[in-house]
């Protein structure tokens, strides 16, 4: 069993019996608006998500990921939704300030 859960989304939870899935999708699949300006195919940061816990449970850094990593574009408690893949237990994720949705209430 996977748990995400968004905390600035007032601690909403998304449980999915399917590892091995990028998180972005899973989010969408529970009809969350996440934003993803270049379409999910890792080539901006605007999906990147802030994970609090469970960095143990996805998928290790890619090449896009190390990419913007290596230009101070994701620091390190910090994943693209659209690349990482959640592989088991619980992951705890915050949305990042500069990619919130202007027409969505986020909790502290």
């Amino acid at each position: 069993m996977i748990k995400i859960i968004i905390e600035n989304l007032n601690n909403h939870e998304i449980i999915s019996s399917e590892s091995g899935r990028k998180v972005i999708e899973l989010i969408h699949e529970n009809y969350i608006d996440w934003m993803h300006a270049c379409g999910k195919k890792g080539r901006c940061t605007t999906c990147k998500m802030i994970v609090r816990s469970g960095m143990e449970n996805i998928s290790p850094l890619n090449e896009r990921e190390q990419f913007f990593r290596e230009r101070g574009r994701l620091n390190e408690d910090e994943r693209l939704s659209c690349q990482a893949k959640i592989e088991a237990g619980e992951l705890h994720i915050r949305v990042a300030e500069q990619n919130k949705f202007p027409h969505m209430v986020y909790s502290d």
